[in-house]
């Protein structure tokens, strides 16, 4: 029997939670995602930006597939990406044999890469990959962009390409791609990579977000879901200008990754303030920032 996944919804793309010596820490990652399975969020996505895959060896992330599946019942996306095609696949079907729904691929990095070339890296993966899988649109980060019409070619192609996380500051690219979708596949899910834009993502006709600050409030978000499900715009309004509030997150800091993992280390003490980004390290002055934003009592 097929299992059918309902990928709407709210996203979290998981920290990687590391100990003092610099390894994976699997039982903070444990408790990590216990808090995000009671929270009910729809979707969790194992190593993505925030969870630092750039950082991980090949080894690690094949470990980190296998230990991590186990820790939560709820619905499951592993990002594969990488600049070795092999090493993606390798992890793609680790992935699969560990029960994972779906999983996600950047674009190559590094050499740009023309229209031409994106279709045809994306047709050669889509004929490879056995099971369910997503394209993660990070322009700012690949120096190139998915564009609706290429994304709209994939999904004629390939009935297992069900999906995409569109992480691009700019609605009206957003809109575009929720538009251009809904006239190919009605199945298509059209997720939002920025945590402002899950209402309007929403509203547009879109299938929810996967936002970094789902590490940190992830009942905020299951709340605004609930209130977008029950039609209730004044609760969704009140939760818009929370989570606006609340995004001023990414402005403090040298690294959006630290500064995520100190507020979760502050205001939960399960988690370290750890990361492989070099440089990320808050001052006292940026953690009573977060202190505030978060209501934290540091004593």
């Amino acid at each position: 029997m097929v299992k059918t996944v309902n990928f709407s919804g709210v996203w979290c793309p998981s920290i990687t939670p590391f100990s003092p010596q610099g390894e994976i820490d699997l039982s903070g990652l444990a408790v990590h995602m216990q808090r995000l399975t009671t929270a009910e969020i729809n979707v969790i996505l194992l190593m993505g930006s925030i969870g630092e895959f750039t950082s991980l060896s090949q080894e690690e992330r094949l470990m980190l597939l296998r230990e991590a599946r186990g820790m939560s019942p709820l619905p499951m996306v592993a990002n594969i990406s990488s600049t070795c095609v092999s090493d993606m696949l390798a992890l793609a079907e680790e992935a699969y044999a560990c029960g994972y729904d779906a999983v996600m691929v950047l674009p190559h990095y590094y050499f740009y890469q023309t229209s031409h070339q994106l279709l045809c890296y994306y047709r050669e993966l889509g004929k490879r990959l056995r099971g369910k899988w997503f394209a993660y649109n990070f322009p700012a980060r690949t120096g190139c962009d998915l564009d609706a019409g290429l994304v709209a070619q994939l999904a004629t192609e390939f009935p297992n390409f069900v999906g995409i996380k569109d992480t691009v500051d700019c609605l009206s690219h957003n809109r575009l791609m929720i538009q251009t979708m809904a006239d190919v596949r009605t199945d298509f899910v059209v997720l939002s990579g920025y945590d402002e834009y899950f209402v309007p993502n929403l509203l547009a006709g879109g299938s929810g977000v996967i936002s970094g600050l789902n590490n940190i409030v992830p009942e905020l978000f299951v709340q605004s879901w609930g209130a977008w499900e029950k039609g209730d715009l004044h609760q969704l309004s009140s939760i818009q200008r929370e989570i606006s509030k609340l995004s001023s997150i990414y402005t403090i800091g040298n690294d959006f990754v630290t500064t995520i993992k100190t507020v979760l280390s502050r205001k939960f003490h399960s988690t370290r303030p750890l990361s492989r980004n070099f440089g990320g390290e808050l001052t006292a002055e940026e953690c009573q920032a977060i202190d505030i934003i978060f209501d934290i009592n540091a004593s």
